[in-house]
């Protein structure tokens, strides 16, 4: 990593997806690219503002399955937010709320609000 690259900020509550080795490759070449400050389009990287600016989800296709990363550019980190297996053609309700929720809570934190 070059010390212009952005560093990885992954949420708790994350857990590793069981990717094959093929796609954790792709993952992290994607995720190194983003550190970079590459901004990545289709078919990697979809746009998710429904969920908050700035939030987008990389789309690995592992063997059978579809996975999905959504990250959030910040001015200093790409902040991982959620993983999970897409199974339908939109985006499931429950990992949009969940992801609003981290970031909010990351961002409370972040601001030092977490102790008042």
């Amino acid at each position: 990593m070059s010390p212009t690259d952005k560093p990885l900020t992954w949420l708790v509550g994350i857990k590793t997806p069981p990717f094959s080795a093929e796609a954790r490759v792709e993952a992290g070449y994607l995720l190194r690219r983003l550190q970079r400050g590459e901004s990545l389009a289709m078919p990697a990287s979809s746009p998710m503002p429904e969920i908050a600016p700035r939030c987008h989800e990389l789309r690995i296709r592992d063997r059978d399955n579809n996975w999905r990363i959504i990250y959030r550019i910040d001015q200093d980190a790409i902040v991982i937010v959620e993983v999970f297996k897409k199974t339908t053609t939109t985006t499931p309700q429950h990992a949009i709320e969940t992801a609003r929720a981290r970031l909010k809570d990351y961002d409370r934190i972040e601001k030092g609000q977490d102790n008042e």
